[in-house]
Protein backbone atom coordinates (compact mmCIF):
# COMPACT_ATOMS: atom_id res chain seq x y z
CA UNK A 1 0.00 0.00 0.00
CA UNK A 2 2.80 2.42 0.89
CA UNK A 3 4.50 1.70 -2.44
CA UNK A 4 1.32 2.33 -4.41
CA UNK A 5 0.62 5.58 -2.53
CA UNK A 6 4.16 6.80 -3.10
CA UNK A 7 3.97 6.22 -6.86
CA UNK A 8 0.62 7.95 -7.11
CA UNK A 9 1.86 10.92 -5.11
CA UNK A 10 4.89 11.32 -7.38
CA UNK A 11 2.67 11.34 -10.45
CA UNK A 12 0.31 13.75 -8.75
CA UNK A 13 2.95 16.31 -7.90
CA UNK A 14 4.22 16.26 -11.49
CA UNK A 15 0.77 16.84 -12.91
CA UNK A 16 -0.69 18.99 -10.12
CA UNK A 17 -0.39 22.23 -12.08
CA UNK A 18 -2.86 20.87 -14.64
CA UNK A 19 -5.71 20.50 -12.17
CA UNK A 20 -8.03 22.78 -10.24
CA UNK A 21 -8.36 21.47 -6.70
CA UNK A 22 -10.94 22.23 -4.06
CA UNK A 23 -9.56 24.98 -1.81
CA UNK A 24 -6.17 24.42 -3.46
CA UNK A 25 -3.23 23.06 -1.50
CA UNK A 26 -3.16 25.90 1.01
CA UNK A 27 -6.86 25.93 1.86
CA UNK A 28 -7.10 22.22 2.63
CA UNK A 29 -3.99 22.39 4.78
CA UNK A 30 -5.37 25.35 6.72
CA UNK A 31 -8.54 23.42 7.50
CA UNK A 32 -6.60 20.30 8.49
CA UNK A 33 -4.21 22.29 10.69
CA UNK A 34 -7.07 24.01 12.54
CA UNK A 35 -8.74 20.63 13.03
CA UNK A 36 -5.51 19.18 14.44
CA UNK A 37 -5.41 21.94 17.04
CA UNK A 38 -8.85 20.94 18.33
CA UNK A 39 -8.55 17.16 18.49
CA UNK A 40 -9.29 15.49 21.79
CA UNK A 41 -6.49 13.49 23.35
CA UNK A 42 -8.23 10.21 22.53
CA UNK A 43 -8.91 11.19 18.92
CA UNK A 44 -5.29 12.27 18.47
CA UNK A 45 -4.00 8.92 19.79
CA UNK A 46 -6.38 6.85 17.68
CA UNK A 47 -5.63 8.83 14.53
CA UNK A 48 -1.89 8.34 15.07
CA UNK A 49 -2.47 4.57 15.24
CA UNK A 50 -4.18 4.68 11.86
CA UNK A 51 -2.22 7.40 10.07
CA UNK A 52 1.23 7.40 11.63
CA UNK A 53 3.04 10.48 12.91
CA UNK A 54 2.27 12.89 10.05
CA UNK A 55 -0.06 15.77 10.84
CA UNK A 56 -3.48 15.90 9.22
CA UNK A 57 -2.26 18.62 6.86
CA UNK A 58 0.21 16.15 5.33
CA UNK A 59 -2.67 14.06 3.98
CA UNK A 60 -5.19 16.82 3.38
CA UNK A 61 -4.70 17.01 -0.40
CA UNK A 62 -4.12 13.34 -1.19
CA UNK A 63 -7.69 12.78 -2.49
CA UNK A 64 -7.05 15.55 -5.05
CA UNK A 65 -3.56 14.31 -5.94
CA UNK A 66 -4.93 10.90 -6.95
CA UNK A 67 -6.98 12.55 -9.69
CA UNK A 68 -3.70 12.37 -11.61
CA UNK A 69 -3.81 8.56 -11.54
CA UNK A 70 -4.58 7.13 -15.00
CA UNK A 71 -5.40 3.56 -13.94
CA UNK A 72 -9.03 4.34 -13.11
CA UNK A 73 -8.68 2.93 -9.59
CA UNK A 74 -10.01 6.12 -8.01
CA UNK A 75 -12.49 7.13 -10.73
CA UNK A 76 -15.50 6.39 -8.52
CA UNK A 77 -14.24 8.86 -5.92
CA UNK A 78 -14.64 11.94 -8.13
CA UNK A 79 -18.28 12.37 -7.06
CA UNK A 80 -17.34 12.33 -3.37
CA UNK A 81 -16.00 15.90 -3.43
CA UNK A 82 -19.30 17.74 -3.94
CA UNK A 83 -23.06 17.59 -3.72
CA UNK A 84 -25.13 19.40 -6.35
CA UNK A 85 -28.42 20.94 -5.28
CA UNK A 86 -30.56 23.73 -6.68
CA UNK A 87 -31.46 26.72 -4.45
CA UNK A 88 -33.83 25.62 -1.70
CA UNK A 89 -36.44 27.73 0.05
CA UNK A 90 -35.57 26.75 3.61
CA UNK A 91 -33.67 24.20 5.67
CA UNK A 92 -36.48 21.61 5.78
CA UNK A 93 -36.83 21.67 2.00
CA UNK A 94 -33.05 21.51 1.61
CA UNK A 95 -32.75 18.56 3.99
CA UNK A 96 -35.60 16.65 2.34
CA UNK A 97 -34.19 17.09 -1.17
CA UNK A 98 -30.65 16.37 0.01
CA UNK A 99 -31.70 13.04 1.53
CA UNK A 100 -33.71 12.14 -1.57
CA UNK A 101 -30.66 12.28 -3.84
CA UNK A 102 -29.44 9.01 -5.28
CA UNK A 103 -25.86 8.01 -5.94
CA UNK A 104 -22.61 8.86 -4.17
CA UNK A 105 -21.90 12.44 -3.20
CA UNK A 106 -20.06 14.43 -0.56
CA UNK A 107 -23.12 14.02 1.67
CA UNK A 108 -23.40 10.26 1.35
CA UNK A 109 -19.66 9.68 1.59
CA UNK A 110 -19.13 11.60 4.82
CA UNK A 111 -21.55 9.12 6.38
CA UNK A 112 -20.13 6.06 4.63
CA UNK A 113 -16.50 6.91 5.36
CA UNK A 114 -17.29 7.81 8.96
CA UNK A 115 -18.84 4.39 9.46
CA UNK A 116 -15.76 2.72 7.96
CA UNK A 117 -13.41 4.65 10.24
CA UNK A 118 -15.53 3.96 13.32
CA UNK A 119 -15.71 0.21 12.58
CA UNK A 120 -12.53 -1.36 13.98
CA UNK A 121 -13.19 -4.43 11.82
CA UNK A 122 -12.47 -2.38 8.70
CA UNK A 123 -9.18 -3.45 7.13
CA UNK A 124 -6.30 -1.25 8.29
CA UNK A 125 -5.49 0.07 4.81
CA UNK A 126 -9.16 0.82 4.07
CA UNK A 127 -9.60 2.58 7.39
CA UNK A 128 -6.63 4.81 6.63
CA UNK A 129 -7.91 5.72 3.16
CA UNK A 130 -11.39 6.42 4.58
CA UNK A 131 -9.88 8.75 7.19
CA UNK A 132 -7.77 10.56 4.58
CA UNK A 133 -10.83 11.13 2.41
CA UNK A 134 -12.82 12.38 5.40
CA UNK A 135 -10.14 14.96 6.18
CA UNK A 136 -10.35 16.18 2.61
CA UNK A 137 -14.07 16.15 1.83
CA UNK A 138 -14.99 17.80 5.12
CA UNK A 139 -12.80 20.61 3.80
CA UNK A 140 -14.67 20.48 0.50
CA UNK A 141 -17.92 20.83 2.43
CA UNK A 142 -16.80 24.26 3.64
CA UNK A 143 -16.04 25.48 0.09
CA UNK A 144 -19.49 26.88 -0.78
CA UNK A 145 -19.40 25.98 -4.48
CA UNK A 146 -19.00 22.32 -3.57
CA UNK A 147 -22.61 22.63 -2.43
CA UNK A 148 -23.50 24.41 -5.64
CA UNK A 149 -25.53 23.72 -8.75
CA UNK A 150 -25.30 20.94 -11.31
CA UNK A 151 -26.03 23.04 -14.40
CA UNK A 152 -22.84 25.11 -14.02
CA UNK A 153 -20.77 22.38 -12.33
CA UNK A 154 -20.45 24.31 -9.10
CA UNK A 155 -19.36 27.49 -10.84
CA UNK A 156 -16.92 25.86 -13.27
CA UNK A 157 -18.99 27.08 -16.22
CA UNK A 158 -19.30 30.64 -14.93
CA UNK A 159 -16.54 32.52 -16.73
CA UNK A 160 -14.94 35.47 -14.96
CA UNK A 161 -11.68 37.36 -14.97
CA UNK A 162 -9.58 37.65 -11.83
CA UNK A 163 -7.19 40.60 -11.96
CA UNK A 164 -7.49 40.42 -15.73
CA UNK A 165 -6.80 36.69 -16.10
CA UNK A 166 -9.50 34.46 -17.59
CA UNK A 167 -10.73 31.84 -15.15
CA UNK A 168 -14.01 30.58 -13.67
CA UNK A 169 -15.92 31.19 -10.47
CA UNK A 170 -15.10 27.79 -8.99
CA UNK A 171 -11.37 28.30 -9.46
CA UNK A 172 -11.54 31.71 -7.80
CA UNK A 173 -13.01 30.13 -4.68
CA UNK A 174 -10.89 26.98 -4.82
CA UNK A 175 -7.56 28.72 -4.60
CA UNK A 176 -7.18 32.23 -5.96
CA UNK A 177 -8.83 34.03 -3.03
CA UNK A 178 -6.85 32.01 -0.48
CA UNK A 179 -3.52 32.27 -2.27
CA UNK A 180 -3.91 36.02 -2.83
CA UNK A 181 -3.49 36.47 0.93
CA UNK A 182 0.14 35.28 0.63
CA UNK A 183 0.15 33.37 3.92
CA UNK A 184 1.53 29.88 4.43
CA UNK A 185 -1.03 27.41 5.71
CA UNK A 186 0.48 27.48 9.21
CA UNK A 187 0.44 31.28 9.29
CA UNK A 188 -3.15 31.49 8.09
CA UNK A 189 -4.43 28.79 10.44
CA UNK A 190 -2.78 30.55 13.40
CA UNK A 191 -4.34 33.87 12.41
CA UNK A 192 -7.83 32.39 12.07
CA UNK A 193 -7.88 29.98 15.01
CA UNK A 194 -8.51 32.50 17.79
CA UNK A 195 -12.07 31.76 18.92
CA UNK A 196 -12.98 31.18 22.57
CA UNK A 197 -14.07 27.73 23.76
CA UNK A 198 -17.70 28.85 23.80
CA UNK A 199 -17.44 30.25 20.28
CA UNK A 200 -15.82 27.02 19.04
CA UNK A 201 -18.63 24.99 20.59
CA UNK A 202 -21.23 27.16 18.86
CA UNK A 203 -19.53 26.77 15.47
CA UNK A 204 -19.33 23.00 15.93
CA UNK A 205 -22.99 22.72 16.88
CA UNK A 206 -25.40 21.06 14.47
CA UNK A 207 -25.67 18.13 12.11
CA UNK A 208 -23.99 17.33 8.83
CA UNK A 209 -27.13 18.57 7.11
CA UNK A 210 -26.93 21.86 9.02
CA UNK A 211 -23.32 22.36 7.92
CA UNK A 212 -24.14 21.62 4.29
CA UNK A 213 -27.06 24.06 4.39
CA UNK A 214 -24.74 26.69 5.82
CA UNK A 215 -22.43 26.34 2.80
CA UNK A 216 -25.40 26.16 0.43
CA UNK A 217 -26.73 29.53 1.59
CA UNK A 218 -23.33 31.11 1.08
CA UNK A 219 -23.10 29.53 -2.38
CA UNK A 220 -26.41 31.17 -3.29
CA UNK A 221 -25.03 34.57 -2.22
CA UNK A 222 -21.86 34.02 -4.27
CA UNK A 223 -23.91 33.10 -7.34
CA UNK A 224 -26.10 36.19 -6.93
CA UNK A 225 -23.12 38.53 -6.67
CA UNK A 226 -20.87 36.93 -9.32
CA UNK A 227 -22.71 36.58 -12.66
CA UNK A 228 -21.05 35.19 -15.76
CA UNK A 229 -18.59 37.68 -17.22
CA UNK A 230 -17.76 39.37 -13.91
CA UNK A 231 -14.45 41.21 -13.67
CA UNK A 232 -13.05 40.47 -10.22
CA UNK A 233 -10.23 42.21 -8.40
CA UNK A 234 -9.63 43.99 -5.10
CA UNK A 235 -13.28 44.90 -4.53
CA UNK A 236 -14.30 41.23 -4.75
CA UNK A 237 -11.59 40.22 -2.30
CA UNK A 238 -12.78 42.92 0.09
CA UNK A 239 -16.43 41.88 -0.28
CA UNK A 240 -15.84 38.19 0.39
CA UNK A 241 -12.72 38.05 2.56
CA UNK A 242 -14.68 37.62 5.79
CA UNK A 243 -16.72 34.83 4.18
CA UNK A 244 -13.59 33.11 2.92
CA UNK A 245 -11.92 33.16 6.33
CA UNK A 246 -15.13 32.09 8.07
CA UNK A 247 -15.38 29.03 5.85
CA UNK A 248 -11.76 28.02 6.38
CA UNK A 249 -12.16 28.31 10.16
CA UNK A 250 -15.55 26.60 10.27
CA UNK A 251 -14.26 23.82 8.05
CA UNK A 252 -11.41 23.10 10.44
CA UNK A 253 -13.48 23.25 13.61
CA UNK A 254 -16.24 21.07 12.18
CA UNK A 255 -13.72 18.52 10.91
CA UNK A 256 -12.33 18.36 14.45
CA UNK A 257 -15.84 17.81 15.83
CA UNK A 258 -16.47 14.96 13.40
CA UNK A 259 -13.17 13.26 14.23
CA UNK A 260 -13.60 13.69 17.98
CA UNK A 261 -17.08 12.14 17.76
CA UNK A 262 -15.76 9.18 15.74
CA UNK A 263 -13.16 8.31 18.37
Amino acid sequence: MKSICSKILILAFIASSLYSYAWGLTGHRIIAEIAENHLSGKARREIRKIMGQERLAYWANWPDFIKSDTTGVWKQASAWHYVNIEPQADFKTFERNLKAQAGPSLYSQVKTLSAQVKDKNTLEKDRKIALIFLIHIMGDLAQPLHVGRADDLGGNKINVTYFGDKTNLHSVWDGKLVDSQKYSYTEYSALLDIKTKDEVKQIQYGTLEDWLYDSHKIANRIYAQTPDGSKLSYDYQYKFNDTLERQLLYGGLRLAKLLNDLF
